[in-house]
């Protein structure tokens, strides 16, 4: 299969996808079910983030969860201040604030009355976060294992910060009894139809948008480096900054994430900074394959979906965890390249399958290709 015909495969499967998604709320009419997949898309978006840094650049990163988290926090923050008086303290001051005898709000709550800067908050932070720590990672040619620890101590840290500040973000209970988020006139409920177009909207954009980068020069100077960093070093690029900015848009992408999290389940909590949560990523990227944006997605949404019917489901309530941990191990042994690799061995068959009925037809084959080139020359 050419180039040409592989991409032109590979895009078709992402625009397929995309308009089932997209189609899909007209199909199911359940408010409740629709902020249950809105969820999943959002671990989607998550997963497709970790494929980018990962599948494409060779970057293991554990705590990719940070980013996520941070982001949520971000979101959450710019909600609570705009939450009914009721719930809060004298002047707004949030709730959990008033427990832990805070008489005003501090200084870097104060930026987040703006919905404008929580969203770039939420975005910039994990980005700088993931920057700074590129920077010091890669120019310092750290690689393989060693990312992966560094990055997952980076999250237990976090985690941990978030955790014991407990008057300032909510402590373990997080950041509830939030209002709700809207921009443009729009209003963005947990469980409208408009907040799961804006959530599919945003899968959407960054798989296209992904898929487009990949095959740029761009993309394909990553991808070398994932296969041989030294042999790009050799030809002159500067792997740091490639590596740190295939990092820092993954973080970026998670950081955006994290907001939709907010908006979806209408809380923040500090186990969206969990080293569970971020293990989880790598999985739901390793089930669907992480080499491909779209798997990846596929791999969250599919992994999500199945665990969350698992776990309602009397019949499973004890082993469901379990069932899981014998897919991932059955997908890992017997489809390395994750479950996306199905896909492309179908069509692989089918290009061969065309090719050899033309080859047992030679007569059809010829008439074909006369037809094709007394078309060609009309034209």
């Amino acid at each position: 299969m050419t180039d040409t015909n592989s991409m032109r495969w590979r895009l078709t499967g992402y625009v397929l996808f995309c308009v089932i998604i997209l189609v899909f709320p007209y199909i199911l009419n359940n408010d409740y079910l629709l902020n249950k997949y809105a969820r999943y898309l959002i671990f989607g978006v998550l997963s497709a983030a970790l494929s980018f840094s990962w599948g494409y650049t060779g970057i293991l990163n554990l705590g990719q969860a940070v980013s996520f988290g941070l982001g949520s926090y971000a979101m959450a923050m710019a909600l609570k201040l705009r939450t009914i008086p009721i719930q809060t303290g004298a002047g707004g001051l949030p709730d959990f604030m008033v427990w832990n005898n805070v008489k005003a709000l501090p200084w870097f709550w104060e930026p987040f009355h703006s919905y404008t800067f929580a969203v770039f908050a939420g975005l910039g932070i994990p980005m700088l976060l993931a920057f700074v720590l590129g920077w010091f990672m890669f120019r310092g040619r750290i690689t393989g294992v060693f990312v992966a620890i560094i990055t997952l101590a980076m999250l237990v840290v976090i985690n941990l910060v978030i955790v014991d500040q407990q008057k300032y973000t909510g402590g373990f209970n997080g950041i509830t009894d939030l209002s709700t988020f809207k921009a443009f006139g729009v209003g963005f409920d947990a469980y409208s139809l408009s907040t799961y177009y804006l959530v599919a909207g945003t899968l959407c954009v960054v798989l296209l948008g992904g898929l487009a980068i990949t095959r740029t020069k761009l993309g394909l100077i990553l991808q070398a480096i994932r296969d041989d960093e030294n042999r790009v070093r050799y030809f002159g690029y500067d792997v740091a900054s490639y590596q740190n900015f295939a990092f820092t848009l993954s973080a970026g992408v998670a950081g955006f994430a994290g907001m939709l999290y907010t908006l979806v389940m209408e809380f923040a909590s500090p186990t969206f900074l969990s080293v569970q949560l971020s293990l989880s990523i790598v999985i739901w990227c390793a089930v669907g394959g992480r080499g491909s944006l779209l798997g990846a997605a596929l791999g969250a949404i599919l992994v999500t979906g199945v665990q969350g019917n698992l776990s309602e489901s009397p019949t499973f309530l004890d082993t469901w965890m379990l069932i899981m941990g014998a897919i991932f191990i059955i997908v890992v042994l017997f489809l390395p390249n994750g479950l996306i690799s199905l896909a492309e061995k179908g069509v692989r068959l089918l290009k061969h399958k065309s090719a050899r009925e033309t080859a047992t037809h030679p007569v059809a084959g010829a008439a074909i290709a006369t037809f094709d080139s007394k078309r060609v020359r009309e034209s």
